[in-house]
């Protein structure tokens, strides 16, 4: 059973995140077939343009922390689904169909473009589950927000509109629900309409002077993550996640 869809037409991949009973939640399944479609897109000739979004009422609901102990072993993980997204040429759009917590937020930080549904909602839970922030968000947050708005996004915890998202620069536009998905894959024709070449060399002009810096981001982000992980702030979050109670910090 797949839990990441990808379909290729008219010059554009669509990529769905396929769990939406667990609001497209990311195991190490999904984190493995995710990279799998950015690198066979990578390489695939018929590919002008990648899309990614969400089946159901989410974009996704960031990591599975049900999973946590009893995942399978990931053939990529999320330092292998980063280096992918991070060196990928060609245009990457994220079509943020609902809410996106955790990497459904930051993602939208790596993609070259972002549109996110009037209803969608996104926040970065990682100090309220004793962790560190990831995907390399350190790094593009502040280049994309300033430093104080990505500051307190990645330190409050706090939840962000999308109209507040728009503001802040962290998506492009906001769609009504209603239609959303056409509206976004209408901006995606856009760019599928141009010259392939001519998009690649034009975002490795943008990117590709950052895309070292990017990279080191994430391995400080993963190497903090490794040490938090686990933590008594981290032990905290996870038992008061499980039993459906407010996490108590006060003496960590």
């Amino acid at each position: 059973m797949t839990v990441v869809d990808r379909q290729t037409a008219d010059g554009i991949t669509t990529v769905t995140l396929d769990r939406p009973e667990a609001l497209n939640a990311f195991n190490n399944a999904v984190f493995d077939e995710l990279c799998d479609a950015f690198l066979s897109a990578a390489t695939d000739d018929q590919c002008k343009v990648l899309v990614l979004t969400g089946a159901g009422r989410a974009f996704s609901a960031g990591a599975d922390l049900k999973a946590k102990g009893i995942d399978s072993t990931p053939r990529h993980g999320l330092a292998g689904l980063l280096e992918a997204i991070i060196d990928f040429r060609k245009p990457f759009v994220v079509a943020a169909n609902g809410l996106g917590v955790g990497i459904g937020c930051t993602i939208l930080g790596l993609a070259d473009v972002a549109f996110a549904a009037e209803s969608a909602r996104f926040r970065c839970p990682f100090s309220s589950l004793g962790i560190t922030a990831e995907a390399s968000s350190t790094y593009t947050f502040p280049r994309l927000l300033g430093h104080q708005r990505a500051s307190w996004i990645l330190l409050s915890a706090e939840w962000v509109s999308s109209v507040e998202a728009k503001d802040a620069g962290l998506v492009n536009e906001v769609f009504p629900d209603e239609g959303f998905l056409d509206a976004a894959m209408d901006k995606a024709r856009v760019l599928a309409a141009l010259p392939k070449e001519s998009l690649i060399q034009t975002k490795d002009l943008i990117v590709g002077p950052q895309r070292e810096a990017m990279k080191a981001a994430v391995r400080s982000e993963n190497a903090a993550l490794d040490r938090m992980s686990g933590g008594p702030a981290n032990q905290e979050a996870i038992a008061a996640f499980k039993k459906k109670r407010t996490a108590d910090f006060s003496n960590l």
